[in-house]
């Protein structure tokens, strides 16, 4: 990364992108003590909202909105919502809806969900408005396609499943979560699906959508009403072409370990940066709740003049066929993965070690197993083995010497 310019208290900060790395670094920098002008700008014409509700609640019809019960006017922040960023030049913000000037920049324009190429009439499930728009749609009998099996698929199909939709989810992968789990912990999952009275179809893509069907690369036709698409999302970086941010290979924002980018005056947070862990030695790009908030938090001291570095266990966690999901750390396949319980017990979690230290952490339903494994983790602890096997002994307990 290059230098960074230094900035005066006073000066202009913009906040490109509204979802919570944006509203958690506008807020920091006020409440750190930031005297100039700070402003907020978002795509949507919403005010900040949070995101993991809307494929739970706001599907369910508990809730209309998830906007953020923070006072902007009375913090001095300013909200410029419904402009798009197209573009960036130094100092200048470019937008839809005209330049904004800039003293300091940070970008957290998150991350576009990816649909199937060429496919038409789908849906995805990113902003509160797909949400309000899906759950029209969700009525009894209706027949919901859902493509993809990570964690956006499993709640979603969850909610329909509950609102009497007929589901079938389709997944190019061996098991549910493929990438992040290790088949044979997806492949645990897969019966969740088919207890919900879901059915899933792994091991087979699509190969068209088509008015009312969905062919599957197998030459299977599956009538649907309705067609969900949930295969991941990219960072949301395209705007930056030609403004000399420097990207990776997939279009995450490089940073430093204070979230500067490549360009002075101009830091990053959120879904659309790659960042460098030191626990993990490599790069590392999250696009989960957890690490919005934090590296929100994190971009706002970095910018008050913070050294610290950005460097948090990953967490995130879903909710799914009334199972609470979390993963801590990060784990490789090469690491040694030891049961903690059994799958055949209504609670059970995975550990990775590495080294006999504790890297990695998936919980089902053991959320005091998952709380004490961050700790761990971010300490580097080496466990004894017998201990941490031992789902009646607590985590914290089981570390060797």
């Amino acid at each position: 990364m290059s230098g960074v310019a230094e900035l005066n208290r006073t000066d202009r900060v913009v906040v490109v992108g509204a979802g919570m790395a944006g509203a958690q670094a506008a807020l920091g920098l006020r409440q750190g003590g930031w005297q100039g002008r700070i402003s907020l700008v978002g795509d949507e014409p919403h005010r900040p909202y949070d995101r993991p509700p809307l494929s739970k609640d706001v599907l369910l019809g508990k809730a209309d909105a998830t906007t953020f019960d923070i006072d902007w006017e009375h913090l001095g922040i300013e909200l410029l919502t419904d402009r798009r960023a197209v573009g960036l030049d130094p100092g200048v913000l470019r937008t839809d809806a005209g330049d904004v000037p800039y003293d300091g920049l940070v970008i957290a324009t998150g991350a576009e969900a990816r649909d199937l190429p060429g496919a038409t009439g789908t849906h995805i499930l990113r902003t509160v408005d797909d949400a309000l728009a899906l759950r029209a749609l969700l009525t009894p009998g209706r027949r919901i396609v859902l493509v993809g099996a990570g964690w956006i698929g499993a709640e979603t199909a969850t909610v329909a499943r509950q609102l009497g939709c007929e589901v079938t989810v389709v997944e190019a992968g061996p098991a549910p979560l493929p990438g992040a789990l290790p088949a044979e912990l997806g492949a645990l999952m897969a019966d969740w699906y088919a207890a919900a009275g879901a059915e899933l179809r792994c091991g087979v893509g699509v190969a068209s959508v088509e008015p009312g069907a969905v062919l599957l690369t197998d030459g299977t036709r599956l009538a649907a009403d309705e067609v969900v698409v949930g295969i991941g999302a990219r960072p949301a970086t395209g705007w930056l072409a030609g403004s000399g941010v420097e990207l990776d290979a997939g279009g995450a924002i490089l940073v430093d370990e204070r979230l500067r980018t490549s360009v002075d005056g101009v830091w990053a947070a959120g879904d659309c940066v790659a960042y460098p862990s030191a626990r993990s030695a490599t790069r590392l790009g999250v696009q989960h709740w957890d690490h919005a908030l934090q590296s929100g938090g994190a971009v706002a001291a970095s910018l008050l003049g913070s050294d610290a570095p950005y460097d948090p266990v990953p967490y995130f966690w879903s909710e799914q066929f009334g199972r609470m999901v979390q993963y801590a750390g990060r784990h490789a396949d090469a690491d040694e993965l030891l049961w903690r319980g059994s799958a055949a017990d209504p609670a059970w979690a995975v550990l990775w070690l590495r080294g006999g230290a504790l890297v990695g952490m998936l919980a089902v339903d053991r959320p005091r197993d998952l709380n004490q494994a961050r700790r761990l983790i971010d300490r580097g602890a080496v466990l004894d083995r017998a201990l941490a096997a031992d789902p009646g002994v607590q985590l914290k307990a089981a570390t060797a010497g």
